[in-house]
């Protein structure tokens, strides 16, 4: 099976996963950053959201990080590890602040490319104002020097995005570090998560070069044409031959995997998204990712990977915030297990997870 996990004994963990995470605030009504008088406390960050649903479905997951020696980065460490991720390797930075930042409620971020936020998937729908105070955050002062390769190697699958890439030259070393092809190098997934903000002065090549260097690689296609010009999943393809498999999120359409044969060709598999009644259009980049991983991670078919990354991210997409409780092990093997027609009349709303198994009433029409 293509960009399959290694299989060792000496790994303590399934999968790694390494970057920023942040207090987010979420206002109590709608309307404008302006007019809002109160705000709700919650977390968000691409790899700790990732680490978070892989641990909700039954995988050992890291999250390895730095926060601030403040009441912020408590908050986000006990949050993080209550949803049973390992956080022994996050540290605290005394001299820099955990990151925050404000959101309104609208679906979509103004200035995001894939219209989600921190770690969203494109959606569509009204325009929100996403405020970050991350300049000189403790993460971003990750650097090869602060973050042992052995640490991050210790899992199964290290698991990155070009998040952390964007945060800092010591940050955008590190990642070149742990993309490096080397022996005892664990299978490496990266999600391009391309942030217009981030990248304002330029250098979104640098997502490129570093997308090439590793085994699994999640783009949007929307996000593929704002960063590199390119149009259409066989395009994509073109300019990322590298990677063992790339998976091409096409919004509410769905995605397409090309996985390497051994004959060097590329098996194309596509699974449409089933309709989700949409609460926020917020995390489910990550989610969608986490449920890919978890299929690669049992040793699934590309298919049902694919389908595994459609109900997490649908999970995602029927709660408020970044985190949406993902579907019971059975509950999702259910419904991946549908034929093609029955896939295709799935309507997932509000409360679909808690139905248990494959529920006539809140899982189809």
């Amino acid at each position: 099976m293509s960009a399959a996990p290694r299989a060792d004994d000496a790994r303590d963990v399934d999968v790694v996963c390494l970057g920023e995470s942040m207090v987010t605030f979420v206002p109590s009504r709608p309307g404008r950053l302006a007019d809002v008088p109160a705000f709700s406390r919650g977390i968000g960050g691409a790899e700790s959201n990732v680490a978070c649903s892989l641990a909700r479905v039954g995988h050992a997951a890291r999250w390895i990080s730095r926060v601030g020696a403040d009441g912020f980065g408590d908050h986000l460490v006990a949050e993080i590890a209550a949803t049973g991720v390992d956080v022994s390797y996050v540290r605290r930075d005394p001299d820099r602040p955990t990151g925050v930042y404000f959101r309104t409620a609208g679906e979509r971020a103004l200035g995001e490319a894939d219209g989600g936020g921190e770690g969203g998937e494109g959606g569509g729908g009204e325009l929100s104002e996403v405020v970050y105070y991350r300049a000189g955050s403790a993460a971003a002062a990750m650097s090869p020097d602060l973050v042992p390769r052995e640490q991050a190697w210790s899992g199964r699958v290290l698991h990155l995005t070009g998040i952390t890439a964007a945060l800092s030259d010591g940050c955008r070393a590190l990642l070149r570090k742990l993309t490096t092809r080397a022996p005892g190098r664990p299978l490496v997934s990266f999600d391009v998560n391309y942030r217009t903000a981030l990248w304002r002065g330029g250098g979104a090549g640098r997502l490129l070069d570093l997308a090439r260097g590793c085994d699994l690689v999640f783009v949007g296609e929307d996000e593929a044409g704002a960063a590199w010009g390119l149009r259409g999943a066989a395009a994509i393809r073109a300019a990322l031959p590298e990677p063992e498999v790339l998976v091409v999120k096409q919004g509410g359409a769905g995605a397409t995997a090309y996985a390497r044969q051994p004959d060097g060709g590329d098996e194309i598999t596509f699974e449409p998204a089933p309709r989700v009644e949409v609460v926020a259009a917020v995390g489910a980049g990550d989610a969608f990712a986490a449920g890919f991983l978890s299929g690669t991670l049992r040793g699934l078919p590309v298919a049902e990977r694919l389908r595994h990354g459609h109900l997490v991210a649908a999970a995602a997409l029927t709660v408020p915030g970044d985190l949406g409780a993902p579907p019971a092990r059975e509950h999702a093997d259910g419904l991946v297990a549908l034929d093609a027609g029955a896939w295709g009349t799935l309507r997932l709303a509000p409360g679909w997870t808690d139905a248990g198994p494959v529920s006539a009433e809140v899982a189809t029409p």
